[in-house]
């Protein structure tokens, strides 16, 4: 793969030219779409002659006619029949405002509407005013840059290399970040795996979508990595795409492939669907970490609230500022009902946010409760380039294989455990990460590619032998779920007003009483009261209260002392194994011995599902001996009294 890097260092050198008369967070509105300008000419550079022989023979033909036989003779799903190009252009120094304008609309509509997205025109104008007059310095130092020997992945990264420097400069939040290849080309094998056998078919067609497709990493390497096992085989890829420089580098990167630029769509995916009724075989997607949909609230409720379950958000809707359920809910409504797998990045939130009844976990739940949730890998941290976060690849497929069914894979695949022993010197290497070198922003990790003993190759093969080892669990779905009980207790005070022979004595006490004196008369009611129900002379069954054979008493919670538990739908047996256990079951074993006299309010048990990630992988670490304590003290004392001396003498 060509130097992405130093590429991306030779184009953003041509944005010093701007400094002085375009702000640092301007930049970019100039170097990208004449990066996708230049790297458009340089695609169309072998052809552009022929085009321009035969542009005589259709010039009697409608712009649409015209596009499609020219589009032909170029080779591409584009041509520019204009007569300039980049050289010809800084062959007219004095016309180049013109003849660019005239460049950019001799492209065939296709690529010409994906200029317009960047609203070039304006900045031609800018920088052709006489106060700036760098426009042609700007154009002459891309014609300088040879983007022909660029292959798609090797463009990508140079794209996004130039967007993550714009971002830094205009103090873009860490969750608008992209996704390393290393990480897209683990979450395409995980998504592709189990289908290896049916893409290798001849003439076979599937289709892969990403609802935050950016500048297209994920689909690009989707259909690479299929076409590298099956060149016969067509990927069609579909996206969306809300930021407008982003939306028009991947369509260009999509033109130039020869895919249907058409199937990308720009805008929100909540609010506008761009591709409202498609369902795809495959998703990928890594949506921005930890974004609020606040914009989108009004729009999002409404489907939420009117269409439920027809529409794409009836699970639940999550905390305003993070939309990561909202895209996965969007992803599982246009899977096909014949079976389609989805890789998604989360970072950790959407595994535990939300207590039961929360949106949150009412999604989870409905996620779970269908079977579709399959296997949620952990992935090492600072692998990204604007956040050091740890993060998840969640694969969700409503096909689940037999041995799959009923089940969730766990993975650890952090590298932690590796890297403790790496340090004892009981490992080699690191069999999941080894450093980025030079860190690029806050990626200082990245996985390793090659062989199934470390990287890509070995989480994958731990994730296709579906067999528990020390990074693997497999659980059963209910593990993961429980139930949120209310624990309540008497209020003694006000039983005590209830029971009382004297109410009008007790009331007089009650109004001239300081409250130490009242806790005190509480306190000793409360042991009369315990004492009659362990002697057998009062029932107190659950909230009432019997203290003669036909005299109940309804008892009122202490809402001051109420307290709540989560109880598991599952419990170890003796045997170590997991078993259901029901709510009345763990109440009579776990809450009864220590408070005989509590209830459960039923109407408050709501359902509850998170997956507590470290707690399935937690490893006990023995304390440090005082001895060694002691000596690390000793040590830190003797080096301070060293320091003293030496700045004394």
């Amino acid at each position: 793969m060509i130097d992405f890097k130093a590429k991306a260092n030779l184009i953003w050198d041509v944005a010093n030219l701007l400094r002085g008369d375009y702000k640092q967070s301007d930049y970019g509105k100039v170097i990208l779409p004449l990066t996708v300008l230049r790297r458009l000419d340089c695609v169309l550079e072998p052809t552009k002659e022929k085009v321009l022989e035969y542009l005589p023979k259709v010039s009697d033909k409608p712009d649409k006619s015209k596009d499609i036989i020219l589009n032909k003779i170029a080779g591409h799903n584009f041509h520019n029949r204009s007569k300039y190009d980049f050289e010809k252009l800084v062959a007219e120094p004095d016309k180049i405002a013109a003849n660019l304008r005239n460049y950019i609309n001799g492209f065939s509509s296709s690529a010409r509407e994906i200029i317009e997205y960047f609203n070039f025109d304006d900045q031609i104008e800018r920088m052709d005013d006489p106060k700036a007059d760098i426009l042609f310095q700007i154009v002459k130092k891309f014609s300088e840059i040879d983007l022909s020997d660029m292959d798609s992945m090797s463009m990508g990264y140079t794209f996004e290399e130039l967007i993550r420097k714009f971002a830094e400069q205009s103090n873009e939040t860490a969750g608008e970040h992209f996704t390393p290849r290393e990480v897209i080309k683990l979450m395409v094998n995980l998504l592709f795996i189990s289908d290896n056998e049916t893409l290798t078919k001849e003439g076979i067609v599937k289709t892969l979508y990403d609802p935050a497709c950016g500048t297209g990493g994920m689909l690009s390497i989707g259909e690479q990595h299929l076409n590298s096992f099956n060149k016969k085989a067509k990927l069609e890829v579909f996206g969306q795409e809300i930021n407008p420089e982003s939306y028009a580098i991947c369509k260009s990167d999509m033109l130039i492939k020869g895919q249907n630029p058409s199937n990308i769509k720009f805008g929100n995916s909540f609010t506008v669907d761009g591709l409202e009724d498609e369902k795809f075989d495959y998703m990928l997607s890594n949506p921005p970490f930890g974004v609020d949909w606040k914009k989108a609230q009004k729009i999002i409720k409404s489907e939420h609230e009117n269409k439920g379950h027809s529409g794409r958000f009836g699970a639940g809707l999550p905390r305003i500022n993070d939309g990561s359920f909202l895209f996965l809910q969007h992803m599982i409504s246009k899977m096909k009902s014949d079976g389609t797998r989805i890789a998604v990045v989360f970072n950790g939130s959407p595994l535990f946010s939300g207590s039961a009844g929360s949106g949150e976990s009412n999604i989870r739940q409905w996620i779970i409760e269908n079977d579709w949730l399959e296997a949620i890998i952990a992935m090492p941290d600072q692998l990204f380039y604007n956040t050091g976060i740890s993060t998840y690849v969640w694969i969700v497929n409503n096909k689940k294989s037999k041995e799959r069914r009923g089940k969730i894979q766990l993975i650890n695949a952090t590298g932690n455990k590796d890297k403790e022993l790496l340090a004892e010197k009981k490992i080699d290497f690191n069999r999941f990460y080894e450093k980025q070198t030079p860190s690029l922003g806050n990626k200082r990790k990245r996985i390793i590619e090659n062989g199934e003993e470390k990287g890509i190759g070995y989480i994958t093969k731990i994730y296709g032998d579906f067999e528990e080892n020390e990074f693997c669990q497999i659980y059963p779905n209910d593990f993961f779920g429980y139930w949120r009980i209310s624990v309540e207790q008497p209020d003694w005070l006000d039983l005590m007003t209830k029971v009382a022979h004297d109410k009008q004595k007790l009331a007089d006490f009650l109004n001239t009483a300081t409250p130490e004196e009242i806790k005190k008369q509480t306190d000793e009611f409360e042991q009369l009261c315990k004492m009659h129900i362990e002697e057998g002379k009062w029932t107190l069954n659950e909230n009432e209260l019997t203290i003669e054979e036909d005299k109940k008493i309804k008892v009122k919670p202490d809402t001051s002392n109420r307290d709540y538990e989560n109880i598991p739908f599952l419990k170890l047996d003796d045997d170590k194994k997991l078993v259901p256990q029901t709510i009345e079951e763990y109440f009579d074993r776990e809450v009864k011995p220590h408070l005989p006299e509590a209830w459960i309010d039923d109407k408050k048990t709501k359902i509850g599902y998170e997956l507590n990630f470290t707690k399935y992988f937690y490893e006990f670490k023995p304390l440090r001996s005082l001895e060694a304590i002691k000596a690390d003290i000793f040590a830190l004392e003797q080096s301070s009294l060293d320091l003293e001396k030496k700045v004394l003498d």
